[in-house]
């Protein structure tokens, strides 16, 4: 016989009534069935738990311990029941929704978008600098929407069964410090930034390789690159050790200027994923939907980015990647 709940109440009941005869008129037994049912429980305890006397039965070391985790035991289950009741009976959110993202300001925004679009629903965000770890969240289950980026016309993250829809395409901009000689120009020339060290954020796609073909176009072999986090890339680039590369939708930051590079030699595509055979089809369009609206947003935002697309309205997507 397995000991259960109902078996521990049974030894509570009897030590607190003091004899079996009280016990049994406790719990509404005759008093040979309880007699019967505490021999079983004795058994699967290994041994008595209770001495029988003239004035009543007295708990024997075994029992004592038995009693003394009854103690605990009980009121723990006891409480369980109360919580689980407490909480089936309070409302919940109808919905869940898991987001990853590379850091920048887009994820932010599709949060702010999204608590307006589904007011009841729960969200919650992860951050990685690695496109393959959040695609690989996604396969796995893990998250439900990820956006990361891409350079140029690279292909996205690749994992059976995700999907993959453009959200927006950037020019890559560069940041330079308020006192720098180029920070007054309109737009720089890659060739002007040939004696320059430069910063950028880690990830695991072609980005660094794309950049440094860039350079190669221009005729120069670019000099030391720190892989940083943001908050020290900026430092670098404030105090002059380095020309951060950016995202056009960078927000505008205290001691820097970012400035967009002449001819647009290198682009960021915003991709928002999901694993299809996990995202009913609507609530896709919905999240993609306000991902671009939020992009839309960070845009307007940046007053070098608007001024940029005021100049280049004309200009195709194909002539941007």
């Amino acid at each position: 016989m397995e000991l259960e709940l109902r078996h521990l109440r049974t030894v509570r009941a009897i030590a607190d009534a003091g004899s079996l005869t009280r016990a049994a008129t406790a719990l509404g037994l005759a008093q040979p069935a309880l007699s019967a049912q505490l021999k079983r429980i004795e058994r699967a305890l290994g041994g008595a738990l209770f001495e029988r006397g003239r004035h009543g039965v007295r708990a024997t070391a075994l029992g004592e311990l038995v009693l003394e985790r009854s103690r605990i035991v009980l009121p723990a289950v006891t409480e369980l029941q109360q919580e689980a009741a407490r909480f089936a009976r309070t409302p919940r959110a109808t919905a869940c929704l898991r987001l990853g993202g590379t850091h920048g300001p887009l994820l932010g925004a599709l949060v702010d978008r999204l608590a307006d679009v589904a007011p009841d629903a729960r969200m919650t965000t992860c951050t990685s600098w690695s496109e393959r770890e959040l695609a690989e969240q996604l396969a796995e289950g893990r998250l439900d929407f990820a956006l990361v980026g891409a350079c140029g016309s690279a292909a996205p993250p690749g994992a059976e069964g995700l999907h993959w829809r453009e959200v927006a395409v950037d020019p890559v901009f560069v940041m330079v410090p308020e006192g720098h000689p180029l920070a007054r120009r309109t737009e720089v020339g890659l060739t002007e930034l040939a004696g320059e060290e430069w910063a950028c954020v880690p990830g695991d796609g072609c980005f660094g390789d794309c950049f440094t073909a860039a350079c190669a176009r221009a005729g120069f072999t670019p000099r030391r690159m720190y892989e940083t986090d943001t908050a020290s890339l900026v430092h670098l680039v404030q105090v002059g050790r380095a020309v951060g590369l950016c995202r056009a939708t960078f927000p505008t930051t205290p001691g820097i200027v970012t400035r967009p590079l002449t001819g647009t030699p290198l682009a960021w595509r915003h991709l928002l994923g999901w694993h299809a055979a996990t995202q009913p089809q609507e609530t896709a369009a919905t999240v993609l939907a306000q991902a671009r609206i939020a992009h839309a947003g960070v845009a307007a935002g940046s007053g070098t980015y608007t001024e940029w697309l005021a100049a280049h309205r004309d200009v195709t997507r194909e002539a941007v990647t």
